[in-house]
């Protein structure tokens, strides 16, 4: 099955490159466009897609807003990368704050944006995770922080899940992180599995987020 993509922007000439690069893929369909973030949410539930490319920034609801509408009210949620211009964005920074799994810039080379939804719809893999690193170092707040660490003391990982959380963190995935530890892919599945189970993190990027925000993992 294909991966089935959304698009979200209010520039008909992005959305119309976006299409244009995915649609070339034989493993990717894009099934829909919106022009605001207000759109997104009957889309999604009437679409279901896989994945939603939605800009960070539009006039009616913004990308971040839109992010947490669908996490909030929509049953199995897509993954959510957001399009920006400015990789060093604070905007950027609160839609990953509030659960989207990953940005694409706008001037991305054609494979970049086809290896970024391939990535995000598999889920096993942390999208630029040296800008992940670097826009905590510069935008995670302080009560951030304590909360950050609050919730990393209370986890209570264990050595093996603290070690696979500094990988995840590093933008490893499930196969990687196996062969870095000489174990099966299964097990580093049940031990991802288990820290976002404790971190109450969604998915790779809210645990990794977690991680560099408390201090578990240095920023930048």
């Amino acid at each position: 099955m294909p991966v089935t993509v959304l698009l979200v922007d209010d520039e008909p000439l992005v959305r119309a490159g976006l299409r244009a690069v995915l649609e070339a893929q034989p493993d990717i369909e894009v099934v829909g466009e919106a022009a605001d973030g207000a759109a997104v949410i009957p889309l999604v539930r009437r679409l279901r897609p896989d994945v939603v490319a939605m800009d960070v920034r539009m006039p009616l609801l913004d990308g971040i807003e839109a992010t947490r509408a669908v996490l909030r009210t929509v049953d199995d949620p897509p993954k959510i990368v957001v399009v920006t211009t400015f990789e060093n964005d604070e905007y950027v920074y609160e839609a990953l704050r509030a659960g989207a799994d990953g940005f694409l810039l706008k001037r991305a080379r054609p494979a970049e944006i086809v290896h970024a939804v391939r990535l995000v719809a598999e889920g096993e893999s942390l999208l630029f995770p040296a800008s992940v690193r670097q826009l905590a170092a510069e935008y995670g707040a302080d009560g951030g922080n304590r909360a950050a660490r609050a919730v990393l003391e209370r986890a209570r990982l264990t050595e093996r899940e603290a070690e696979v959380l500094r990988l995840m963190a590093r933008g490893l995935s499930n196969a990687e992180i196996a062969a870095r530890l000489l174990v099966g892919t299964e097990t580093v599945k049940s031990h991802v599995s288990a820290v976002l189970a404790k971190l109450g993190a969604p998915d790779r990027t809210q645990a990794v987020i977690a991680a560099n925000e408390s201090g578990f993992v240095s920023p930048g």
